[in-house]
């Protein structure tokens, strides 16, 4: 780099700050959103499924939820819901700086047990969506199985990084996984966020319409690649793009938070009283 070039190099904590804040925005806004979603699957599949009532699964609209004389089916799928609450909150807590400072301990035992029902729910969707054909359309079926596929590659990632103690490196992956695990939630907050603001522009019964498809790839290539901006944005020097990136980041929140908002109210909330 040249003398001359580097002093067109605006340093300072002001992008940081920005960069930072917007972070921690939308991180408290799909928060808010996960814990709702852990509530609902709480209240919902929980109770029903302790109370030996599997059939009122059912009761919430599902591709294939309940199905008389399939046990084999009916247990992983009550499997692979009650889980989601689990690694929905532990990954979470992976991602509290505070919970990694104060109780290190934990945040080891609990990212690993995040890594592995990675893993199992990655083989569970996959076995669901090509064994027991839960799915409404092929595309919609190959685009959560490569979300399946990115989540085992990830996992196996940020565990080997972990194990070689790299962990600066293990910490992105780990929100890489973080994001690819999250992509079916981050697919119903998608689809609400556009009903509210398109209507259903795009969409059809069967999840094959341009904005379905649309949307179903990016439940977690969107978030990925919002991830890699903040990384790079992170790694710079360059006040403006810390800002750009700060403010990409601020506009997914509002959108996050829109999504948030209709999953909630016309999703889950008949579901989580």
């Amino acid at each position: 780099m040249t003398i001359e070039s580097e002093t067109h190099i605006e340093r300072g904590p002001v992008g940081d700050m920005a960069l930072r804040r917007a972070a921690i925005a939308w991180f408290a806004v799909a928060a808010t959103g996960q814990i709702a979603f852990v509530i609902m699957i709480l209240v919902h599949y929980g109770t029903n499924t302790v109370s030996g009532n599997i059939a009122a699964w059912n009761d919430k609209p599902l591709i294939k939820g309940y199905v008389p004389g399939d046990t084999g089916g009916n247990v992983m799928f009550g499997v692979h819901v009650l889980l989601a609450a689990v690694i929905t909150l532990g990954g979470l807590a992976q991602l509290v700086p505070t919970i990694r400072e104060r109780a290190p301990q934990f945040h080891r035992w609990n990212g690993r047990l995040f890594l592995v029902l990675a893993v199992i729910m990655a083989i569970g969707g996959l076995w669901l969506t090509w064994i027991r054909r839960t799915w409404l359309s092929p595309v919609s079926a190959i685009a959560v199985s490569i979300d399946g596929f990115l989540i085992l590659v990830f996992t196996a990632v940020a565990w080997r990084l972990a194990v070689r103690r790299r962990f600066a490196a293990h910490r992105r992956w780990a929100m890489r996984t973080f994001m690819v695990v999250s992509g079916v939630w981050f697919l119903r907050v998608g689809i609400m966020a556009w009903m509210l603001t398109a209507g259903r522009l795009g969409m059809n019964t069967t999840m094959s319409g341009p904005a379905d498809i649309t949307l179903e790839f990016g439940s977690y290539l969107i978030p990925l690649a919002a991830l890699e901006a903040y990384f790079w944005a992170q790694r710079s020097r360059r006040t403006a793009i810390k800002r750009l990136a700060a403010g990409m980041i601020a506009a997914l929140t509002v959108i996050t938070a829109i999504g948030v908002f209709g999953t909630v109210a016309f999703m889950w909330w008949p579901y989580m009283t």
